[in-house]
């Protein structure tokens, strides 16, 4: 007879799919390393097939291992889903959380869906625009609370610093900087810090410069990138892998590091939106 399927060992091989990171997972679940790698063990005696296997980068799912993924997550979205209707734990209502496109294209799928496993009648609607964009409807009450950035060497003494996020110069692998004069500089919004950053940057050198496209569009962006035809600032971690980080190019100067923070559209938020803050606070470290 086969044996069962436990919540607690699919929950642990559902976190290091996610992080891709043994490290990073014992982290997240508080848990040793060891004590991960002999649930996997566990898990693999239990299904006969081999779940992960290592990279350079950390460990991979193997065909086996995604087909058990697909079927780990809605097992465990069901056992959260029926514990949180049976002993009452789970908060209800809708919220409206807005986040830069950078983030949410990063941070937003894990955020969203362990919360989701610990509130499932909770609805979180995503605002998707660039941190002045998000202040002014954090002013007009049009969303609950915003993770927003703000330049670490300006900050007030209320803001509380969840994460830093270093920004860097990005083009097409196959460009060099120092071939063009002026540098064509593809853009957000002008009052956004990755714009005032690398103007700021570029004046202090007396690097010439052109803003060929400005957007807030973070698709925009990163397509004229693609195209060869300008470069970018964005956060390190939402850089896609097929372009460049000119990280030490000496054509491009440093850039600053910001900051990532909470804001709430009211001075005092409902329970559900101080639980989504909280939800963030824990988890976007360690992202």
């Amino acid at each position: 007879m086969s044996r069962p399927l436990e919540i607690d060992l699919l929950r642990s091989f559902a976190v290091i799919a996610e992080v891709r990171s043994l490290s990073r997972a014992a982290e997240r679940v508080g848990r040793t390393q060891s004590a991960l790698s002999q649930q996997i063990k566990r898990l693999e005696e239990i299904v006969d097939q081999p779940l992960f296997q290592r990279t350079g980068r950390g460990v991979a799912l193997t065909h086996p291992g995604e087909r058990l993924l697909v079927h780990a997550q809605r097992m465990l979205r069901l056992h959260d889903e029926a514990m949180a209707d049976l002993c009452g734990t789970g908060l209800s209502g809708t919220i409206r959380f807005g986040c830069p496109d950078d983030y949410a294209a990063v941070f937003l799928p894990s955020l969203l869906r362990q919360f989701s496993s610990q509130h499932p009648h909770a609805l979180v609607e995503v605002v998707c625009v660039p941190t002045p964009r998000l202040v002014e409807q954090l002013d007009k009450r049009a969303v609950d609370l915003a993770m927003v950035s703000l330049p670490l060497t300006a900050r007030g003494t209320d803001d509380e610093i969840i994460r830093r996020e270093q920004l860097v110069w990005i083009g097409s692998p196959e460009l060099d900087a120092s071939h063009f004069d002026p540098l064509p500089l593809a853009l957000s919004d002008p009052d956004t810090l990755d714009h005032i950053a690398a103007c700021e940057a570029l004046e202090r050198t007396g690097r010439a410069y052109r803003v060929a496209y400005a957007s807030s569009s973070l698709a925009g962006l990163t397509a004229l990138v693609r195209s060869g035809q300008a470069f970018a600032v964005m956060t390190q971690t939402a850089v896609p892998p097929d372009l460049a980080i000119l990280n030490g190019d000496p054509a491009l100067p440093p850039l600053p590091a910001v900051g990532i923070t909470i804001k709430f559209g009211r001075k005092r938020p409902s329970l559900l939106t101080a639980a989504f803050a909280e939800h963030i606070r824990l988890t976007l470290p360690l992202l």
